[in-house]
């Protein structure tokens, strides 16, 4: 037996000894803290609890090590706030196995449709799908953020409301914020209920609070907690102080559907000037694959690149900066 087959042999049993340390589940309180924090719905079973790949995995020491060190960086940690406030119960770890895989598969996914497209068999293309494969993930998620954030401040003035009546009824604040949460639905109830969560598990209601203004970073937020904040050190009639915030509330969200209406045929301008030339560009590339052949081929010539590649790059960084250009137009601040 040669050196390399007895390198391979070795390094294939460190392999498996790995996965079965790995695969060794954890039993730390913190884990238990995170299955109390999160508030998901056990289901015991009277035997042996069934387990998916997936629960295996995220109950191995191997994944459990992985998530700690990369929460720990600013980035990780950034990550994690920004996947609670789109509402995603991930893992900054999975977070980012998701996005490598987007950006490794719809690559892949071309590639394996270019025999029928032979569109896709363009490497120019499979660039193209790396770009979506980045931005999509992205995008998703900030989707998920400003529709929850919406969502939030849709109903946050008639939630301060009920908070302002049930301390009028002689309840205390957080008898208040129970109500609320038993009477609200997501995602109000989720956030006042994680409120609830920490103060029980320790931290000051202050500090809760702040925790969840800077979960769901609204501005109508930040008025009531800093409201509460302050009668908590000066005192006052909370109450009454609750009623002029939730009043504010509902005409700064009058105003800005106004806006909206307004400003709508603008906004969809600047989606037709950002949007509607990439798509003109794909639907060519399908139904005639050879149409854009003479932009990409040499000569003519520009600096060593084909003229008709520079002149593509141009137009789309001037379709960019029009589209960027009016949303900041029409995005005006209330």
């Amino acid at each position: 037996m040669d050196l390399l087959s007895i390198l391979v042999a070795a390094l294939a049993a460190l392999a498996v000894l790995l996965i079965f340390m790995g695969l060794a589940p954890r039993s730390d309180v913190s884990a238990r803290l995170q299955r109390y924090a999160s508030a998901a719905p056990v289901q015991e079973a009277e035997g042996k609890q069934r387990q998916n790949l997936g629960d295996l995995l995220q109950n191995t020491t191997a994944i459990s090590a992985l998530n700690r060190v990369v929460e720990r960086r600013d980035w990780g940690a950034a990550m994690s706030r920004e996947l609670a406030r789109a509402d995603l119960v991930l893992k900054p770890t999975e977070w980012l196995a998701i996005r490598v895989a987007a950006i490794v598969g719809v690559p892949v996914f071309m590639f394996l449709l270019s025999p029928f497209l032979p569109a896709f068999g363009n490497p120019l293309v499979w660039l193209v799908g790396v770009l979506v494969g980045f931005f999509v993930p992205r995008f998703w998620l900030n989707r998920r953020k400003s529709k929850r954030l919406k969502a939030f401040n849709s109903r946050l003035a008639d939630t301060i409301t009920l908070l302002a009546n049930s301390l009028r009824a002689g309840s205390s604040f957080l008898q208040s914020l129970e109500m609320v949460v038993r009477e609200s639905e997501p995602p109000i109830s989720t956030e006042f209920s994680r409120v609830i969560r920490e103060v029980n598990l320790g931290l000051s209601l202050e500090q809760a609070l702040t925790n969840m203004t800077r979960r769901v970073r609204s501005d109508d937020l930040d008025l009531m907690t800093t409201a509460i904040i302050i009668h908590s050190q000066v005192g006052g009639n909370l109450a009454e102080i609750l009623d002029s915030i939730a009043f504010t509330i509902r005409e700064r969200v009058r105003i800005k559907g106004e806006i909206r209406t307004l400003t709508a045929q603008q906004r969809m301008s600047g989606y037709v000037v950002g949007f509607l030339p990439i798509a003109l560009v794909a639907v060519i590339s399908i139904l005639a694959p050879t149409f854009m052949e003479p932009m990409l081929t040499s000569p003519p010539e520009m600096l060593g690149i084909p003229a008709g590649m520079i002149i593509l790059a141009f137009g789309g960084f001037m379709m960019v900066m029009g589209f960027i250009f009016i949303r900041r137009i029409v995005d005006i601040e209330v």
